[in-house]
């Protein structure tokens, strides 16, 4: 059996492919070159290349080569001549024996062109053999009573080669009593035989000596020799005769060694020894004798050795029988073998294209195959088939070759490797199969891309976590292989708040892992969203993408912030007023607090850690709320002192403290009276600052009482210059109504000086500053007094001073109060106590209101020079106009006037000409007015 060849390392894969996808043209072309026998290796037989249309140098590029069945290659393709040429010595009568004709078929496979051609070499004789004798020697016994003419028949020559180089003739070397005779046979074989001539006399020659010479006709001739020694005997006249002149038998390949084939039988009519008969072979060829053997006295012909029908099938052979008297007589024997199934199919790979791309197209040629059966007959009638259900086919080529093609498309990914079963088998009885494996590998192509095992991925991350920190890992598997499986990862490009990502984010490229370039801040970034993209490495690349949400968690990374009081700067204590006379749940002030954080981590609560006395004040544990909890005694101390806590609900929690101050009096007389008791003793310069101070506020309280009487008598004499007009019947109906302004009016006007008062525990001096005047806010209303308006007489001036003094007090106005909506921090949804009360005394009231409403203007002109900065406790800190509905949500404008239930509101209303809705007091005197 041929050595299968793997041509796996011919050209690349493109070159296969190409390859591949042209092998199904197979060539049915028939060249005819002939070579004589014995040449010497190398022996030019015919110019291949030329006959095949190509150049010499092109047969290693279109991948030219021989195919053939045999135990031994006797041709071979010269490369560099293109020419085909013997591969060894050829022996013709070892090939083709007696043929008359010795042809050898090959086949030459063009595998760039996938065509497949047909050569027949015929082999030519030479005389290279002589005619041979199977002995050297022959003894022929006469008897003396032999009449002339009798034959004899004479051993022949056998010579191997064919036609003029094959035996010839026969020559007898001179004798008187005997001559040749040459007897031709019916498929032209010659055989000498030995004519008597002349009677023989034992008594004068016993015995006579010939030499028969065997000549072919070649050039040169060639012969042989054999001494044939004639023995003179007595007389014996009845020769041996066989039964049968030719006997047939036929025989099994199979038979084992020793089996009689048949038995020949001669008789002798004479009596005693000269009636006995011994059997020889006569005329039998050199590979025929060792297969047979003859029992001498029986006659009874047996295998000696196995016989093969594949070998020769078919012997001829002649057997002599002779008595004592030399008398002889000869038999053919025909010995025909039957071919028995005992040889299974051969099997040989011609082609084999392995590795085959995934993605080659069906009905693409793989491999050749030559299915070969020694038998005959049906014996040798071979069927190849394959035995799995795989995604290939065999198909029938010419002669005995089949070509193996793909019949569906391959996936790598699914099987990477078909081990293909080819069955061979002939239809003899039983049949004999043989079976090879072939193995296949698919090479792979990038035709998957990356797949993530889930759409998306959500991780979380706490926040302040360490630069560099692993924070995920995704993995993307591509299920091809080599490169093209090589899976690289990389984040999408995108910004962050104007950031780039990548200064966020870095993903490893090469596993995977995302890392954190930057400590995250729940409170600046709460989430972000990443596109994670993996590629392969092959060519085209393929890709796919996954989205990645990272939420960042919050932690207790805040301490809770106080937006209200807020810190001194300077040194100083900010002092919040309670007077006396609160009743219980009297809002003294509120602590404002914020925490950056989120959720839990955010939630405050505030509670009261130190006080001066513990039991007069509390604080709201989740409004910040100070409230009186009982009613003041004048044995409390004029100064409390209040630490006031704010905790989150953090783990662990955070916490921050406010100090507060807070000053209880009766009346404005008793703060100014008592503010030495809150400062700290200082030196004299303390003294002459707190002694300015009071001055200032004193000349302050003046200028605003004499404002009022002023006010009050313009806004009467405009009235009665009024009423003088309608009773004297002039036509004054269209004049505008009166533009009297109440205690809101007065409040507003105030704003037009604007001043400073800060009553501080340890301010150094008191500072009065009066810039020029604002007349931004106006008195009396631009909708109800233009410029044509007079003013009014000093005598209608007495008579609304009296009337005005009649008039009580009206309650503040409600729309300084801020609705619960309005109010900022957790403590704008809780239901405090908003009952407290003004102070007994008007005077009292109406100096409180004008300190801070003056103190308030000035600080939002920014003219402070006394307690007056950010941050300083000081009125005008506490209730300026920074605390304004426009400010919202700034805790800052948490402004609460002690003793009242009003709040104070943005004074742009009234600077846009706007009155308040809600002055109750207002409306009596509006009223009145229309009356009149």
């Amino acid at each position: 059996m041929a050595t299968p060849k793997n041509y796996r390392g011919r050209g690349d894969l493109v070159l296969l492919c190409a390859l591949l996808g042209t092998l199904g043209e197979i060539g049915r072309g028939q060249i005819h070159y002939s070579v004589p026998e014995e040449s010497d290796k190398g022996y030019f037989v015919g110019n291949i290349s030329k006959d095949l249309g190509l150049e010499s140098q092109e047969l290693a590029q279109h991948g030219v080569h021989i195919v053939s069945r045999g135990r031994r290659q006797l041709f071979a393709l010269n490369p560099g001549s293109g020419s085909l040429v013997t591969a060894g010595r050829i022996d013709r009568e070892e090939l083709c024996a007696q043929s008359a004709r010795c042809l050898v078929n090959i086949n030459i496979l063009v595998e760039d062109k996938g065509k497949l051609w047909g050569i027949e070499i015929e082999i030519t004789d030479i005389n290279d053999n002589n005619p041979k004798f199977q002995v050297d020697n022959v003894e022929v016994k006469i008897n003396e009573i032999a009449l002339p003419g009798t034959r004899y028949p004479l051993p022949g020559a056998v010579d191997p080669d064919v036609g003029l180089n094959s035996l010839q003739s026969y020559q007898l070397s001179p004798n008187h009593h005997f001559s040749l005779d040459v007897q031709t046979g019916d498929d032209g074989t010659i055989s000498p035989e030995l004519v008597l001539e002349s009677a023989l006399d034992r008594e004068e020659e016993a015995a006579h000596r010939l030499v028969l010479v065997a000549s072919d006709g070649g050039e040169p001739r060639r012969s042989s020799t054999v001494h044939i020694r004639v023995t003179v005997l007595d007389t014996n006249d009845n020769a041996p005769v066989f039964a049968q002149p030719i006997y047939r038998v036929k025989v099994p390949e199979n038979v084992p060694p020793g089996t009689r084939l048949l038995t020949v039988s001669a008789s002798d009519p004479d009596e005693g020894t000269n009636g006995e008969v011994a059997y020889k072979f006569w005329k039998i060829s050199e590979k025929q004798s060792p297969l047979f053997q003859l029992n001498e006295n029986t006659g009874e012909i047996s295998t000696a050795k196995s016989l093969d029908y594949e070998e020769c099938a078919f012997y001829d052979m002649e057997i002599q029988a002779e008595d004592v008297g030399a008398l002889l007589g000869r038999t053919k024997v025909l010995i025909s073998v039957e071919d028995v199934n005992d040889n299974r199919p051969e099997v040989t790979i011609t082609s084999l294209f392995s590795p085959v791309l995934e993605n080659t197209l069906p009905g693409t040629v793989i491999a050749f195959l030559n299915v070969h059966d020694r038998d005959s007959g049906k014996n040798g009638q071979v069927v190849c088939y394959t035995r799995d259900n795989l995604p290939f086919q065999l198909e029938k080529s010419i002669d005995n070759y089949y070509r193996l093609v793909i019949w569906e498309y391959l996936d790598r990914e699914k099987i990477s490797m078909y081990n293909i079963t080819v069955m061979a088998s002939d239809l003899g009885t039983p049949p004999l199969s043989t079976e090879i494996h072939i193995a296949v590998h698919v090479a792979d192509t990038n035709d998957n891309p990356p797949i993530f095992p889930h759409a998306s991925y959500s991780a979380d991350i706490p926040e302040n976590n360490p630069r560099g920190a692993s924070i995920f890992s995704v993995t993307a598997h591509d299920p091809d292989s080599g490169n093209n499986a090589q899976v690289t990862y990389s984040l999408t490009k995108d910004t962050i708040m104007a950031t780039p990502l990548s200064s966020y984010v870095s993903i490893n490229s090469d596993t995977g892992v995302l890392y954190a370039l930057r400590s995250f801040d729940y409170e600046q970034i709460q989430d972000l969203q990443l596109l994670v993209t993996a590629s392969d490495s092959g060519d085209p690349p393929l890709s796919s993408n996954v989205s990645l949400s990272l939420f960042i968690l919050d932690q207790n990374d805040n301490v809770p912030e106080i937006l209200y009081p807020m810190l001194p700067t300077d040194g100083s204590t900010g002092v919040e007023l309670a007077p006396r006379s609160a009743e219980p749940g009297y809002l003294v002030t509120k602590v404002v607090a914020v925490d950056r954080d989120s959720g839990q981590n955010a939630w405050l609560s505030y509670r009261l850690l130190k006080a001066s006395d513990p039991g007069l004040f509390t604080v709201g544990l989740h409004t910040g709320e100070v409230r009186t909890a009982r009613a003041l005694l004048d044995r409390d101390a004029f100064k409390q002192s209040l630490v006031v806590a704010v905790q989150d609900h953090g783990q662990p929690p955070l916490s921050a403290t406010v100090t507060l101050t807070v000053a209880v009096a009766s009346s404005i007389p008793e703060v100014l009276a008592d503010l030495g008791s809150i400062r700290t003793p200082t030196s004299s310069d303390d003294s002459d600052l707190t002694l300015y101070l009071v001055v200032a506020v004193a000349v302050v309280s003046c200028i605003f009482l004499a404002f009022v009487i002023v006010l009050l008598a313009l806004r009467l004499w405009r009235w009665h210059k009024s009423s003088l007009l309608q009773a004297s019947g002039v036509g004054l109906a269209g004049l505008p109504a009166s533009g009297f302004v109440g205690m809101e009016g007065v409040q507003a006007f105030l704003k037009t000086y604007s001043h400073e008062v800060s009553l501080t525990s340890d301010s150094r001096g008191s500072h009065v500053i009066f810039p020029h005047p604002n007349y931004a806010d106006t008195l009396i209303s631009q909708e109800s007094c233009e410029k044509k308006d007079s003013l009014l007489t000093s005598r209608d001036f007495r008579e609304c001073r009296d009337e005005a003094a009649s008039v009580q007090q009206a309650p503040p106005n409600t729309d300084w109060r801020f609705s619960q909506a309005q109010r900022p921090g957790t403590s704008g949804s809780q239901n405090g106590d908003e009952t407290g009360t003004w102070p007994n005394n008007q005077f009292d009231t109406e100096m409180l209101q004008a300190m801070i409403l003056a103190s308030a203007s000035e600080a939002a002109d920014g003219s402070s020079t006394l307690g007056g900065s950010a941050g300083t406790m000081g009125l005008s800190a506490r209730y300026g106009p920074q605390f304004t509905l426009q400010h919202v949500p700034d805790y800052r404008q948490n402004v609460y006037i002690p003793g009242s239930n009003a709040t104070l509101t943005n004074a742009a209303g009234k600077r846009d000409g706007k009155a308040p809705a809600g002055g109750n007091g207002n409306k009596k005197k509006s009223g009145k007015k229309e009356k009149k």
